[in-house]
């Protein structure tokens, strides 16, 4: 997961102190890669209506964090879509530090949001993963995420259209699912 000298830590992140790194990490992918499909860095205020929608719902943010503190990378899930017979989905997504990619924290954070997802009754996690994104397409498989189909060039950056392919895990919970 990192180097031999280095532990990394899973804490519950808080508003007050991970705001600023989740959101410098969020825009370090918007500038650089297609792993969001924003086309500015967002700003700071944004990160309230962010939290405030993870605290009214329950969602977990979990965040990795090195000997010294630094956030080094997050995962979270929220809403699939806002219908109620979607109560037991959730779309996922795992953000890594640039300078800490490639060292199995991914597959940590996701591995967490998994167990949080199981503890939390939830039958499916989906994915939305730009198609080309190679790494992030072989860290869900490994953790047994199936591909559910790919939306062709339904997004625009970087001056090409982008194909969004959905990854899916079924989970065996919740024992007893109900209606309403």
């Amino acid at each position: 997961m990192s180097s031999s000298s280095e532990k990394t830590v899973l804490i519950d992140c808080t508003e007050a102190e991970h705001a600023d790194a989740i959101l410098a990490i969020l825009n370090e992918a918007i500038v650089n890669s297609t792993a969001l499909y924003d086309y500015v860095p967002r700003p700071p205020e944004a990160m309230k209506a962010w939290f405030s929608a993870k605290r009214a719902n329950g969602f977990p943010v979990v965040g990795a964090v090195n000997d010294s503190g630094k956030l080094i990378g997050f995962a979270s899930y929220g809403t699939f879509r806002a219908f109620p017979a979607y109560k037991y989905t959730v779309e996922h997504s795992v953000y890594v530090h640039h300078e800490h990619r490639g060292q199995g924290l991914g597959k940590v954070l996701i591995g967490e949001l998994i167990r949080r997802a199981r503890a939390a009754n939830l039958h499916a996690l989906v994915g939305c993963i730009d198609a080309g994104n190679a790494g992030s397409i072989a860290l869900h498989k490994s953790l047994g995420f199936a591909h559910a189909g790919t939306f062709p060039q339904v997004g625009f950056k970087f001056g090409r259209w982008l194909d969004a392919a959905f990854y899916q895990l079924l989970l065996d919970t919740p024992a007893s699912p109900v209606d309403g």
